[in-house]
């Protein structure tokens, strides 16, 4: 019925069928749609996905998982030789800095005073 209703709109509208599920992110939230109907569009040179009915859920976005950062061989070299300070201590500094170089070194030269 949808698809008649837009068809008689002179809309190009194709029905792809029931999706199982449709995760809309944005910047500080996420929203769910379970089984919903899914339809195509072309209006105005324009391509446009509608999704039709569904259960809806929203939630607070999901921060994504990165990989831990692990300093390079001369990363670690570098900031020895600007602090003096050990190999061990240099890596934790350059971690906890998320690699940034003259973060990593202000701190460990902060630490030394």
């Amino acid at each position: 019925m949808q698809e008649r209703l837009l068809k008689n709109l002179g809309l190009d509208v194709e029905e792809l069928g029931t999706a199982e599920q449709v995760v809309i992110k944005l910047a500080s939230r996420q929203i769910v749609i379970q089984n919903p109907s899914v339809y195509s569009m072309k209006a105005g040179g324009e391509h446009v996905i509608q999704i039709v009915g569904g259960e809806l859920q929203e939630a607070e976005a999901e921060a994504e998982a990165r990989p831990a950062y692990t300093p390079s061989e001369e990363d670690v070299t570098l900031v020895v030789s600007q602090t003096g300070a050990s190999e061990e201590d240099a890596r934790n500094a350059l971690a906890e800095a998320k690699g940034d170089l003259a973060r990593a070194i202000l701190t460990l030269r902060a630490r030394r005073k």
